[in-house]
């Protein structure tokens, strides 16, 4: 059976300010689902709510149908791994000690294999030796993303994954994210790049004060008025020579 998300109806409410409200969102196996909106939509906030970081106001978090509250936290880590927005390590670990955090959810006869698979997919093996801290923003980067590989789990919930990274380092970052979806795990990522969600998300998912107003296939969801009116920034959708849709302010508008 493959694993699937499923976020029923979910509003968090937080010092009187409702970050989300009702918000329906789900990935299954084989699917890329772009969580998409301005600063201050809830994405990060909804993150949050389908990885259990926070209990819920109302709604409801299932990972093949069970609440993902009943779960023990290393239960739950063997079924979906995090990429925070954010990552701070203070001690001076190596980069082969981060990414083997991600196997603490397991730590059996696998640990070594996966581990090094992971480094290789991320290219950062040659700095396994080295400590986090003496990395670039953009290798850190890649080390934690290595450490979620290595948790080996079938659901991936990343926030903002490629925002430290430039142009290049963007595009392989995904092009394995989106290798993982072919091979079959489920990804949900929020990204603020509407071109990187149109070319490599299979769904898509549009947030707007804590709403979401649109969800779908990209090429049907992501429409000129819809995105203007979300971004309050009139927007036009082009195509490249090639047919593919390229999202660009319409400074003529």
């Amino acid at each position: 059976m493959s694993t699937s998300l499923v976020a029923r109806g979910v509003s968090v409410v937080r010092g009187g300010i409702r970050l989300l409200d009702g918000v329906d969102v789900s990935v299954t196996a084989g699917e890329f689902v772009a969580v998409l909106g301005p600063n201050g939509a809830g994405k990060s906030t909804l993150l949050g709510a389908l990885a259990g970081d926070f209990s819920l106001s109302s709604g409801s978090v299932t990972i093949n149908d069970k609440e993902i509250s009943t779960l023990a936290p290393r239960d739950l880590a063997r079924l979906r791994a995090v990429l925070p927005q954010q990552i701070v390590i203070s001690f001076p670990f190596t980069v082969r000690e981060v990414v083997a955090m991600g196997r603490n959810p397991w730590l059996d006869e696998r640990d070594d294999e996966r581990i090094d698979a992971a480094m290789r997919r991320l290219n950062v093996e040659s700095m396994r030796g080295r400590t986090y801290q003496t990395l670039s923003v953009g290798e850190q980067a890649r080390v934690s993303m290595a450490r979620v590989l290595a948790q080996d789990t079938p659901i991936l919930l990343l926030d903002e994954p490629t925002a430290v990274l430039d142009i290049g380092q963007q595009e392989r970052f995904l092009a394995v994210a989106r290798s993982l979806v072919d091979e079959g795990r489920g990804v949900i990522a929020v990204l603020h790049d509407l071109n990187v969600a149109m070319r490599f998300a299979t769904r898509v998912v549009v947030l707007h004060e804590g709403r979401c107003v649109a969800s779908g296939d990209p090429r049907e969801v992501l429409t000129p008025s819809l995105l203007s009116n979300v971004y309050h920034q009139k927007i036009r959708v082009d195509s490249t020579s090639d047919g593919r849709p390229v999202i660009l302010p319409d400074h003529n508008g």
